[in-house]
């Protein structure tokens, strides 16, 4: 019966506990976004972006078809300024970060 209790209460804190809890794609590209990111851009729905000539995130789609920035993504983004840094980011952090551009239309 302890054992049985002891479980129980793992898998309750497992799903009460936001840092045990699963995550979806948008949410966990908007904290790649706030870690990487946000230090230039805007990243939310409204602001300014901190360093004035890094476009805000929600008028991306603007520009790009969020879609077609997976490639650009992976391959490391190269721009024609020197203070954007050159990244590459794997095929999951891809994923996430797209989801949450997609998000932000």
């Amino acid at each position: 019966m302890q054992r049985f209790t002891f479980c129980a209460l793992l898998l309750s804190l497992s799903l009460t506990s936001p840092s045990l809890a699963a995550s979806t794609p948008e949410q966990r590209g908007r904290a790649y976004a706030k870690a990487h990111c946000a230090r230039c851009h805007a990243i939310g729905r409204t602001g300014e972006s901190p360093f004035k000539q890094a476009p805000p995130f929600r008028t991306l789609h603007l520009r790009y078809p969020i879609e077609t920035l997976g490639e650009a993504l992976a391959e490391g983004i190269v721009t024609g300024h020197p203070a954007m840094p050159q990244f590459e980011l794997a095929p999951p952090q891809i994923n996430d970060l797209l989801s949450y551009l997609k998000s932000l239309e």
